[in-house]
């Protein structure tokens, strides 16, 4: 027979208050034991972010306050522009073919932070690469062509498509980088094939051709439709805009449905024309021009520079220039920004994510990859910046983002520069992907705000 034993309210109350006490106790342990680790912080992320932790050096990369950086790749080869959709797959354009791949497909499927799925595709190398419309256009340095993606995926052995072939074959300033609008046109820079079109190349006292033939399929940004097939640059491109050197840094801006860019401005001023120019203002001249770009604009060169100290379009020493005339320049499209000459901004990102603070909505992304002529001063840029827009327009008091890249206090030759910042990618989450030129390293930076952990 079983018997039921019956508690009084005064024993459970004993317990209930025992437990009270027991649980409150452990919980109190817990928290002290936490606290009390010293090699890692011990934080909740907002649930709704739930990012991997950031490397405890940054991956190397010297970024703003609250921000976190995972090295996702150390050295997968001479990476150049990259794009990532929204399933979080990254594409990697390569300079030239990695295992006889031109496109490297890299993700992180468990969100640990570490690349665990590696595959390729495609049998040229270049620049250009981006997502548009469940296809993955990519570019070699004469056709720009696509990859159909299924779920996120191209699938093993597609096929390319080739969406524009037959762009001239061209030593110097051959990367065709390419952006898209909202109205089915896709655009690509075609770089000038030489310096300042002289009739003796990089000849000292040279003049310039003039006309500049170089201007007619070259030296500027071409506008194609982006989903007609086998396009050719002079029966289907209409010019957009012409007289850009050179712009491997190109980008759509949505919140202004205008095209924007940033040049890659002229070389050894003080070398040709040491009459003109010293070793000083060689190394900061021209300025590397920040473009926004209408249909029909002409930025002047070769015949015209911009001198970011005289605020001016002048005449270049190939046309009759002594760093002083503007003559034929007057009227020239001028750039929004300037920025110190050599830098080579390599690509434009405009911001549309809200994980980052507010500042940074629709502003613009730039990575510098690093002069090679400012010989003989130390070298400059191999950062990656931020200008903020302000109704419409870029403010003059742009952040240096993220350094660190060339691991040495000083670069007086690109080899001394550990890495090279040349790629800029958003994620769907806001997070900024960087990659680099030099060893394929990639970066993904991500905004933790005061909750920043960081792993060993």
């Amino acid at each position: 027979m079983k018997h039921s034993i019956k508690k009084s309210p005064k024993n459970y109350f004993k317990n209930f208050l025992t437990f009270v006490v027991t649980f409150s106790i452990f919980s109190l342990c817990l928290i002290s034991c936490n606290s009390n680790n010293s090699e890692q912080k011990d934080v909740e992320i907002d649930p709704k972010n739930k990012f991997p932790t950031a490397d405890s050096d940054n991956g190397g990369l010297v970024l703003p306050e609250n921000f976190g950086a995972i090295a996702l790749t150390d050295s997968i080869g001479r990476a150049r522009h990259i794009a990532v959709n929204d399933q979080g797959n990254i594409y990697v354009k390569m300079r030239r073919l990695a295992d006889d791949k031109g496109v490297l497909h890299l993700k992180d499927s468990t969100g640990n932070g570490k690349l665990d799925i590696s595959s390729g595709f495609g049998d040229f190398g270049g620049t250009g690469i981006a997502i548009y419309k469940n296809y993955l256009y990519c570019t070699s340095d004469s056709a720009i062509y696509r990859f159909k993606m299924e779920n996120g995926i191209v699938k093993p052995n597609t096929s390319p498509d080739t969406i524009v072939k037959g762009f001239i074959v061209q030593r110097a300033h051959a990367s065709k980088p390419i952006t898209f609008d909202g109205n089915g046109n896709m655009y690509v820079t075609i770089g000038a094939p030489s310096n300042a079109c002289q009739e003796s190349p990089r000849s000292p006292g040279s003049k310039g051709f003039d006309p500049c033939s170089q201007l007619d399929l070259q030296a500027g940004i071409w506008q194609f439709k982006a989903e007609k097939l086998n396009q050719t640059l002079q029966e289907d491109g209409h010019r957009y805009a012409t007289g850009i050197r050179n712009a491997v840094a190109i980008d759509w801006n949505f919140n202004d449905n205008s095209l924007y860019a940033l040049q890659h401005g002229r070389d050894q001023l003080s070398h040709l024309f040491p009459e003109y120019y010293t070793q000083e203002q060689s190394a900061e001249l021209p300025a590397e021009e920040f473009l926004k770009i209408a249909d029909g604009d002409d930025f002047g060169w070769p015949y015209c520079y911009y001198d970011q100290f005289q605020e001016k379009k002048v005449l270049a020493p190939e046309y009759g220039g002594d760093g002083k005339k503007v003559e034929r320049c007057e009227g020239i499209t001028l750039p929004i920004l300037a920025f110190p000459g050599h830098w080579a901004p390599n690509d434009l990102l405009f911001y549309k994510g809200d994980q980052f603070p507010e500042k940074y909505k629709n502003g613009a992304f730039i990575a510098f990859h690093g002069s090679w002529n400012r010989a003989p001063f130390p070298q400059q840029g191999y950062f990656v910046a931020f200008v903020s827009f302000k109704d419409g327009k870029p403010q003059k008091d742009w952040e240096r983002f993220a350094e660190g890249f060339t691991q040495v206090d000083s670069v007086m030759s690109t080899n001394d520069a550990k890495f090279r910042p040349v790629g800029l990618a958003e994620g769907s989450d806001g997070s900024l992907y960087i990659s680099d030129s030099a060893k394929g390293k990639i970066w993904r930076v991500i905004y933790y705000g005061e909750k920043l952990a960081l792993k060993d």
